[in-house]
């Protein structure tokens, strides 16, 4: 036998972005070794006849840290034909950490993340303490997708400053060189990258904010300097340029951002771009900053999602309208059937409605005072929010929402919301999105996800597990936006194949990966591309400790392979674990730059 595996009469999508061609793959030692007729035998022949083959989808932006520590599949990425997750977004992670920190940093994930805390308590093996012991922790654990490892900046300057850090002092010379130097001993020892987080709605469990929000452009491109001298690492950050505190700081905050970038002497840099109702016009500023930043010579992306940024709300939700009603405060720890039942009677419903929400943000809170404002503007948020269905419609009009309804029944929308959270015994979800739907169409997205400097992220897959689940992003942009979608352009296939492969690898310099070439890793989906849908959220009870967290299944993965080894198939995980942690700049990724 001179193949592991043949793949057999496929069209090729090769990660490039050209035209596809049918061809058969031959894949040895976990790498592809040829593509074409591949005449020899194979030890499995799979058919893929009638599919599409695709590289397998690589994720830039997930949270996985802790994750990683306890839980083989890495769900629910890998239900979506990603074989590779980039983690340690958003400046939030566990290395380096001191045994007396870690209850710091696992409130500051809670907060930020929406991970239950006990979750990551029980869950995590916390059998390192720097982030080179991280990485050998995780390496000595099996999965089943590989996975790359960020240097976070919250748990880097909780290591170096202590205390300091949380109350936000500025860092002094010394702890910038200190950060300096561990975050250098990290990408040497393979971390991808580093990054940080600036977000005025991060904040830990306790309602602290996140020790890295504040930092000044000195500390932030001082440990940039880290990245000097190295050919791979990138970094990342997320802003929201503090337009909820008084005046309009976006040109100060982009400066430091540019600064930041250019500490670390022309490696690559990612922003998070998305459109605020708050601020519809703002992802305008940044894409215009973000190319004159480019004409000056740095090398600035922008993560771009394919739907809106959204929360599912249900009585199993981290929220839902009425978590800060007393009478839904006085009933909020009762199992599920309980609850159902007292919202179910009339007496009951009638003085809730009556009442008002009490405050839910402020100080020993992780809530964001945007939540309170989406509160005392429910038909805003009515106007806004759907139901998904069986086969979810996020792109949907005025006249589907929950507004609507309850305009059509002649009733306000908060009763019209407390009606359907009681659908299917208390477990229905309803969908807002917070971001991206200003317009209520995908319109603004389209010219984002076309721009130059766009590249696909965002997804947060591991995070907000009581909120959204967007790790079937990748699924969503080559059923919707290469077939499915009526209200507005689509997006070639191979384009879309391209956005989730090569350009990623492109850019975080995966460089045995995100192609399907000869020499590369056999990271490869085999996707029955007619039948390729998502269903439903749901909510299942899986996580250490009883946790919780949203899940979302697909259908139409004939086999999603790495390494040569099938890790799906017909949608369904098949119990093998050929992942591995990827150590950048090291051993096959540079020999295959």
């Amino acid at each position: 036998m001179e193949y592991d595996l043949k793949i057999t009469g496929g069209t090729v999508y090769d990660g490039d972005g050209g035209a596809p061609w049918q061809a058969d793959i031959a894949v040895r030692d976990g790498l592809i070794v040829a593509i074409g007729d591949c005449p020899g035998q194979a030890r499995k022949t799979l058919d893929a006849s009638g599919h599409i083959v695709t590289p397998g989808f690589i994720d830039l932006h997930t949270h996985y840290d802790g994750q990683a520590s306890w839980d083989p599949e890495l769900r629910p990425s890998v239900n979506h034909g990603v074989s590779t997750v980039v983690m340690g977004s958003c400046g939030v992670g566990f290395a380096p950490v001191r045994r007396g920190d870690r209850e710091k940093l696992v409130r500051l994930m809670e907060g930020v993340e929406d991970i239950p805390g006990i979750a990551l308590t029980e869950g995590m093996s916390w059998d390192w303490e720097s982030l080179p012991e991280y990485l050998d922790a995780l390496e000595r654990k099996a999965h089943a997708i590989d996975f790359a490892v960020q240097v976070t900046h919250d748990p880097l300057r909780v290591y170096v400053m202590g205390e300091r850090a949380v109350y936000h002092e500025p860092a002094t010379p010394e702890d910038i060189a200190e950060m300096r130097r561990l975050t250098r001993e990290a990408l040497e020892a393979g971390a991808i990258g580093f990054s940080t987080g600036r977000s005025d709605v991060h904040r830990s469990a306790d309602g602290e904010w996140t020790p890295s929000s504040e930092a000044t452009a000195e500390e932030l491109a001082g440990i940039a300097a880290a990245f000097q001298g190295l050919d791979h690492g990138v970094l990342q950050a997320v802003n929201d340029f503090d337009l909820e505190r008084e005046g309009d700081a976006f040109d100060r905050e982009f400066a430091i951002l540019e600064t930041f970038a250019r500490g670390a002497g022309g490696r690559p840099f990612s922003l998070s771009l998305m459109q605020r109702d708050f601020a519809p016009d703002q992802w305008l500023r940044i894409i215009e900053r973000a190319e004159r930043a480019r004409a000056q010579g740095l090398d600035i992306r922008l993560q771009v999602a394919p739907r809106g940024i959204g929360v599912l709300t249900g009585l199993q939700c981290t929220f839902h309208p009425f978590i800060g009603f007393p009478s839904y405060k006085a009933i909020s720890g009762l199992p599920l059937p309980e609850r159902v039942a007292r919202l179910r009677d009339p007496a009951f419903k009638r003085q809730l409605l009556s009442e008002k929400s009490e405050k839910l943000a402020g100080d020993g809170t992780p809530v964001p005072p945007i939540v309170d404002a989406l509160m005392a503007a429910i038909d805003y948020v009515a106007g806004k929010t759907f139901l998904l269905g069986d086969n979810p419609d996020y792109e949907q009009t005025a006249e589907s929402s929950v507004l609507h309804m309850a305009e059509e029944r002649g009733i306000a929308a908060l009763e019209m919301i407390y009606d359907l959270l009681l659908e299917d015994e208390g477990k229905a979800l309803l969908y807002f999105p917070v971001y991206n739907y200003t317009e209520m169409n995908f319109d603004n997205l389209h010219t984002m996800m076309q721009h130059p400097l766009s590249i696909m992220g965002l997804s947060d897959g591991g995070a907000h597990v009581g909120t959204i689940c967007d790790s079937s992003f990748p699924t969503y942009l080559l059923s919707y936006w290469t077939r499915d979608r009526v209200r507005g352009p689509r997006l070639p296939l191979a384009e879309a194949v391209r956005r989730l492969t090569a350009d990623i690898a492109d850019y975080a310099g995966l460089h045995d990966r995100g192609r399907l070439r000869p020499g590369l890793k056999a990271n490869i989906n085999v996707i029955d591309y007619e039948r390729l849908r998502l269903f439903a959220p749901q909510m299942v009870q899986d996580l250490p400790a009883g946790g919780q967290r949203l899940l979302q299944d697909a259908a139409g993965y004939r086999a999603i392979i790495v390494a040569g080894e099938t890790v799906v198939a017909d949608d369904r995980l098949t119990g093998t674990l050929p992942g591995r942690l990827i150590r950048a700049g090291c051993g096959a990724l540079r020999s295959a730059a």
